[in-house]
């Protein structure tokens, strides 16, 4: 084993980092948007699609990752038939791939020595990147030379060879002399001063609804380094729902439909919506719905919504191991049970056209997929002909049109 890779299983190892888990999902669908918008790689995004992926990047044959100086994943493009492999394995945008969320790995191993560098196959210390090899270089400040981010190539062994790392190399110095050249030109403009900006309390700059599997949801409100949790009674889980999913607002008519049936009055909503706003007053202003239409004072982020955006990525492990059960599984609100059966049809389909075959086994451990005749049969054209879990599949098949 290299120096390199050695030393770095050993960090992997202090950490505690899991040799077969799947990195954990650091920026949901719209937090990953407004920091992409923000971060100092973004304007140089063209320069690196020209350098690394020229042509038709869908068939390109290697994907192109940049991430933060933190080793998150911020956009992740190239080959369309390898970036729905490695989406299996959390390679997706807004997944944190340091090394102290997945061992050894090129950007994260990259950012933790601050140079390039590669790592082959079984050389990475998580063993769902094995099939794969990757070439990464950190991008620095060109003043500061502090670390902004990393580029980072990966696919077969083509991609971490030595003329690989000239590339990768040469790309991330010409994304450094873009940035100096983009703050002289700024410099040359005399900007007025800006006001001073009055001190202010923290505000949330985030909320999060977990609705999977809990019959009492979870709102996880965060404002800079602090965290708070509100558990919500069933009806105000139902009513937080509906309005995360119709951010555009609602009428009381609507929203009394959706929570209590076709034909409810909204006399019924108002007295809980009452009580709601007085349970977020206390914990989260912000939050409290508006009225005329209903909605709510700023975004609320659902895990349910997370899950789609997870399998709209490609990223089917990620998405199944996410998938905590159904939405508010004891809720019969009209609307719960619509976005409860969404959820479960765009889970089913995408294990049946689309994931791997150990995904697929495990949506068949789960109640979803433990008694869907179509996906057992699936799993058994899939394996191969000598796999031992072909006998258990076929009992749990014949059980199933025995029943």
């Amino acid at each position: 084993m290299r120096p390199l890779v050695r030393d770095s299983w050993e960090r992997s190892w202090r950490q505690r980092v899991g040799a077969e888990g799947l990195p954990p999902l650091a920026l949901d669908a719209e937090e990953l948007e407004r920091y992409r918008l923000e971060h100092p790689l973004a304007d140089a995004m063209a320069m690196i699609r020209g350098l690394l992926l020229p042509g038709d990047p869908a068939t390109s044959g290697v994907i192109v990752a940049v991430g933060d100086h933190a080793g998150r994943l911020l956009w992740v493009e190239g080959d369309l038939d390898k970036r729905v492999l490695s989406g299996e394995m959390g390679f997706v945008a807004g997944a944190d791939w340091s090394e102290d969320a997945v061992g050894t790995s090129a950007p994260g191993t990259a950012l933790q020595l601050g140079e390039s560098v590669q790592i082959h196959q079984a050389e990475h210390y998580n063993r769902l990147v094995h099939p794969w090899s990757c070439t990464a270089a950190p991008v620095l400040d060109p003043e500061t030379k502090r670390i902004l981010g990393v580029i980072d190539v990966t696919g077969g062994p083509e991609v971490a060879t030595p003329q690989a790392r000239l590339l990768v190399d040469a790309t991330a110095r010409a994304v450094e002399s873009e940035l100096l050249v983009a703050r002289l030109r700024a410099r040359s403009t005399i900007a007025p001063p800006s006001p001073r900006r009055s001190a202010r309390k923290p505000v949330p700059t985030r909320a999060m609804l977990r609705v999977l599997g809990r019959d009492r949801a979870r709102l996880e409100i965060f404002a800079d380094d602090s965290e708070s949790v509100v558990e919500l009674s069933a009806r105000h889980a139902e009513i937080l729902l509906m309005l995360a999913i119709h951010r555009q607002g609602m009428s009381a008519d609507r929203l009394a439909e959706l929570v209590y049936g076709e034909g409810a009055s909204p006399d019924t909503l108002r007295p809980e919506m009452v009580r709601l706003r007085k349970v977020l007053q206390r914990s989260v202003p912000e939050l409290a719905p508006e009225s005329r239409p209903y909605r709510l004072g700023m975004p609320l982020e659902t895990d349910a919504h997370n899950v789609l955006s997870l399998l709209d990525r490609g990223a089917h492990r990620v998405a199944l191991s996410s998938y905590r059960g159904p939405v508010l599984p004891e809720s019969t609100a009209p609307g719960v049970e619509e976005m409860r059966d969404g959820i479960r049809a765009a889970l089913r389909e995408a294990m049946l056209t689309e994931a791997s075959i150990d995904v697929l086994l495990s949506y068949a451990d789960i109640p979803e997929g433990a008694e869907d005749e179509e996906v057992l049969r699936l799993c058994l054209e899939m394996l191969p002909a000598r796999s031992p879990r072909r006998t258990g599949l076929v009992s749990r098949i014949e059980k199933l049109q025995g029943d």
